[in-house]
């Protein structure tokens, strides 16, 4: 009698294990869209209880959460796709300009302290002659530029489609999340017992902290230095600011941005600027990276900064640009059964 009982529980797990492998294998391509959904569900959750509190049904509630996401989501990613299409025209004919009749040197080159006058020369020399500046860049053929414009387009479109399934996802687990979430737990205590319940919290608080650490303080640092580069002339600021907050949840991303500003405001002559715009942006983002930041996610994970910048690089190293959010999360049940094992 056990042996039977021991031989249909095994069948039943290896039953399990090979219909969820299979479900996995056939949703691969999809895994991407249901995890952001996931992900965003979990962050903008205490919004969805906020609006079931004052009365709203939930299928009311999903419409108009996904509604927002939907708009806050797609739109910058639409205008991100027609501003690259746009500009792409503009710096293929500047490469163009350049290669025809060279880049005049700037005059504050020759005034840098020790490669001034070496640094001049070389511009002069590589980039100021016509023939020079073509020779340099007989690399950068237009041809390469308009198929990295054509590539950047698929991959929007690309990144359109698993935005397209995110928001499908996102308002089924707006308007069945609760029942969804309670058959998990049962599921999860009847597996691990007690601890799998703590587990659960511990990664669902991780995912959430992280999406505000990096998510809202992105946003943040995008909207300031979004100012200071309309303030400073830039051209295109407002896409300089999505650019520059979508950078900003990747960890020392924000720099990349600015400092390349301040270069261009360099070689336009424009030193007071260039200099005011670098030394706002690291101020912002010293303040938004040592003290904003770990406060929002590090009192969510009860987490050293250290593991969740390690948690951090790893799920992005690791999955992409969905693991800034689960690489956390993972951290975090590790360091929770590290916890709960010493204290035993």
């Amino acid at each position: 009698m056990d042996t039977s009982w021991d031989t249909q529980r095994i069948a039943r797990t290896a039953l399990i294990v090979a219909v969820v492998a299979l479900a996995v294998w056939m949703l691969w391509r999809f895994v991407p869209a249901l995890a952001w959904a996931v992900v965003l569900a979990i962050a903008t959750w205490p919004l969805r209880q906020w609006l079931a509190r004052r009365g709203m049904g939930k299928t009311a509630i999903a419409g108009v959460l996904t509604l927002i996401l939907a708009i806050v989501l797609v739109l910058p990613l639409i205008r991100l796709g027609v501003q690259a299409a746009r500009d792409s025209g503009a710096i293929v004919q500047w490469v163009d300009g350049v290669r025809q009749h060279g880049l005049g040197t700037p005059g504050w080159l020759s005034h840098l302290p020790y490669v001034g006058g070496s640094a001049a020369a070389w511009w002069q020399e590589n980039l100021a002659q016509p023939g020079a500046a073509q020779a340099l860049l007989g690399h950068a053929e237009i041809s390469g530029l308009v198929g990295f414009t054509r590539r950047l387009g698929i991959e929007l479109a690309n990144r359109l489609t698993v935005l397209v399934f995110t928001v499908l996802t996102l308002f089924f687990l707006y308007r069945d999340g609760p029942s969804v979430t309670d058959e998990a737990q049962r599921i999860t205590e009847r597996l691990f017992g007690p601890p799998g319940r703590r587990l659960g919290k511990n990664a669902v608080a991780a995912v959430r902290g992280t999406v505000n650490g990096l998510v809202l303080v992105g946003l943040g640092e995008g909207v300031l230095l979004g100012i200071a580069y309309a303030v400073s002339g830039l051209p295109h600021a407002v896409l300089l600011g999505l650019v520059t907050a979508v950078l900003a949840m990747v960890p020392f991303g924000t720099p990349v941005v600015y400092v390349a500003c301040a270069l261009y405001l360099l070689a336009s002559s424009q030193t007071a600027a260039a200099i005011a715009l670098l030394a706002f942006g690291t101020i912002v983002v010293f303040v938004a990276d040592h003290f904003v930041r770990p406060i929002l996610i590090g009192s969510s994970t009860r987490l050293p900064f250290l593991w969740v910048l390690l948690g951090i690089f790893g799920g992005l190293e690791s999955f992409g640009l969905i693991g800034l959010f689960l690489g956390p999360a993972i951290i975090s049940v590790l360091i929770a059964i590290w916890r709960e094992g010493a204290e035993t």
